[in-house]
């Protein structure tokens, strides 16, 4: 059962433009993510090079959403009064912070791997890993 303990309230300007532009960020680099994987059987028929080419073009969408996930994410952690997060709270940001730079690091991994178990367990890490900040950051935003 989901109990509220205030009245929820919009973002002001800047603060919704924050969110929204780490949102959408999250939404490139977990979405595309998950996009192609799913695409991967088409594209494999497509030619022996078309997954590295999808890959490459796939590549220039992901990496600057993860730098703006990146920058948006120490931004929301400026605006939080930290005189009023909790311990709990706080010990969530740093495993979250753990957990991005871990998806950063599969994927970036992934990308250079060149056989097919490489591909595959750096592929899996950084889409896990992606997937669990997502989860974070729902959590955190409370």
């Amino acid at each position: 059962m989901l109990t509220a303990t205030a009245a929820p309230t919009l973002a002001a300007g800047l603060d919704g433009f924050r969110l929204i532009l780490h949102v959408l960020a999250a939404t490139v680099w977990v979405g595309g993510q998950f996009t192609v994987a799913g695409l991967l059987p088409t594209v494999r028929g497509l030619g022996a090079d078309a997954p590295k080419q999808v890959a490459r073009a796939l590549a220039w969408l992901l990496w600057p959403a993860y730098a703006v996930l990146v920058v948006t994410g120490f931004w929301n952690i400026a605006a939080v009064d930290a005189g009023h997060a909790s311990s709990t709270w706080n010990v969530v940001l740093g495993i979250k912070i753990g957990v991005v730079v871990i998806a950063g690091v599969g994927v970036f991994l992934h990308q250079r791997a060149t056989s097919r178990a490489g591909l595959a367990v750096w592929g899996a890490v950084g889409a896990l890993a992606s997937v669990a900040a997502l989860c974070l950051g729902v959590f955190l935003a409370g």
